[in-house]
């Protein structure tokens, strides 16, 4: 496996960085809760993962254009036309509930406090 530093981080081997502390600190300011287990098996196939990303850093890119995508993807992206707008009328047509020109749907947050 490639040992590679990373400067940003004092030089520790990038593939070394995903250790249970790092994994447990990203658990938390994700908000999720993980079991020990869980936690050095994040680590474990985390450090894999960048392991593999390292082996990229073996390759020889000289005389290679960066590239965003490999097929040279465009947007594809219609013309902006000013056209009518369906009718409110209309658009209330088939509503099963409506009121005041509105449709009407059931209640989906709590309006108690916090």
């Amino acid at each position: 496996m490639n040992e590679e530093t990373n400067d940003r981080d004092g030089g520790a081997p990038v593939s070394e960085q995903f250790d249970e502390r790092l994994v447990r600190h990203v658990a938390e300011l994700a908000r999720l809760r993980l079991s020990d287990e869980d936690v050095a098996t994040a680590a474990a196939h985390l450090s894999q993962i960048v392991g593999y990303v390292d082996l990229l850093n073996e390759l020889d890119t000289t005389g290679i254009a960066e590239t965003a995508h490999p097929l040279g993807a465009m947007d594809v992206m219609r013309d902006d036309v000013v056209r009518a707008s369906v009718a409110q009328d209309a658009a209330l047509r088939h509503a099963p509930d409506q009121a005041d020109g509105c449709f009407r749907v059931p209640r989906v947050l709590d309006q108690g406090g916090a």
